[in-house]
């Protein structure tokens, strides 16, 4: 396996990169991590007795500071069986699990859904670790003991310090032995730069395109390939109040969705918050002029303007209109004018940039 300090160099060589110094930083935690899965595991009848333990990696830190750049970087070079995934997408999958364990009859319906995931793969990448569900609260502890007892490597990048997981949820008391857990099998590195890379990428570009057409298509889509890499992403299921809300595709904290994927269906301020604290960054295609006529429709976007603007949630968008001329006449076209302010101040440069 290439050293991820060799492959970093080598970019930042290539002048893919840009030298960093909190991101070097990080570089050791990674290389201790693959030294370790490079040593002989000895044969036993069960994986536990196995697999040396290997403490894994909390990397967190603000947002855009090229966490799961390293990450992938990281996963990416090894050689063992491994998973990248988004940790909401991980959970849903657990939870999915669960409730065929449960249709099946399986009183512990978490057992074989952590069983089978420690069968997949001897490292498990997680990109955004947060939990402000309690069903996730409830049961990640569990899930994470048996990962771990199991010698699977977990590696997470997190926007929150581990005390701050699940901040102000209900039953929380419940919920910190998992705190204590991650922080004893895991190194805690909090990787401290100035540098949001993915605000830079946006600095001095246009985040608003209208009208809508071909010319908007391609500098939505220019956008996305930039922040994504040219990777694309993937759907992403977000469980809310035992519903769920379909995001067309995300990767790496970035979004991407039409207006009618967002607002041309009932869905509310918890779902637009469940997004908000999902994402970093909304790729927000064809929104079209408001009016009577989609009345609902421009009720949900201001709503869905607000969770953003709260969440201090970067937006990339396509209209049909600038700002002030999207919802001129009608039933709640005098209340748009704060939502207009609010696109008009998303769309200047350095804003959602973190302060400190």
């Amino acid at each position: 396996m290439e050293r991820v300090s060799e492959r970093y160099a080598r970019l930042v060589a290539e002048g893919t990169l840009e030298a960093d110094s909190a991101q070097e930083s990080v570089l050791a935690e990674f290389e201790r991590i693959r030294e370790g899965l490079l040593q002989p595991v000895k044969r036993g009848w069960f994986r536990r007795a196995a697999a040396p333990e290997i403490k894994g990696l909390y990397l967190w830190g603000g947002v855009g500071r090229g966490k799961s750049m390293l990450m992938d970087l990281f996963v990416d070079g090894l050689e063992v069986p491994n998973r990248r995934v988004h940790f909401h997408a991980f959970m849903q999958e657990i939870h999915s699990g669960m409730h065929k364990a449960r249709a099946e009859g399986v009183e512990d319906a978490l057992a074989p859904v952590a069983n089978a995931v420690i069968e997949e793969v001897r490292v498990l990448a997680f990109d955004e670790m947060q939990i402000t569900d309690i069903t996730d609260a409830m049961i990640v502890g569990r899930l994470f003991e048996a990962l771990f007892e199991a010698g699977v490597v977990v590696v997470t990048t997190s926007n929150r310090v581990p005390d701050d997981l699940y901040k102000d949820g209900l039953n929380r008391q419940l919920f910190l032995p998992f705190i204590d857990l991650l922080k004893e099998r895991m190194v805690v590195h909090e990787m401290v730069s100035p540098t949001d890379y993915r605000q830079d990428r946006l600095a001095g570009s246009p985040t608003y395109f209208a009208p809508l057409g071909p010319e908007a298509r391609a500098q939505i889509e220019e956008v996305w390939q930039d922040l994504t890499d040219g990777q694309g992403g993937e759907p992403l299921t977000l469980h809310v109040k035992k519903r769920e809300v379909e995001i067309p595709a995300f990767r790496n904290g970035v979004a991407r969705a039409s207006f009618y994927d967002l607002c041309g269906k009932p869905l509310g301020p918890a779902d637009y918050l469940a997004l908000a604290n999902a994402a970093r960054v909304l790729v927000l295609e064809n929104v079209p002029r408001l009016s009577r006529s989609n009345f609902n429709e421009a009720k949900r976007f201001v709503t869905l303007i607000d969770a953003l603007y709260e969440a201090k949630v970067r937006l990339i968008c396509s209209a049909a209109a600038e700002p002030e001329y999207l919802y001129v006449e009608g039933e709640g076209s005098f209340e748009f004018e704060r939502t207009a302010s609010r696109l008009r101040e998303m769309q200047s440069e350095g804003w959602g940039r973190e302060e400190g």
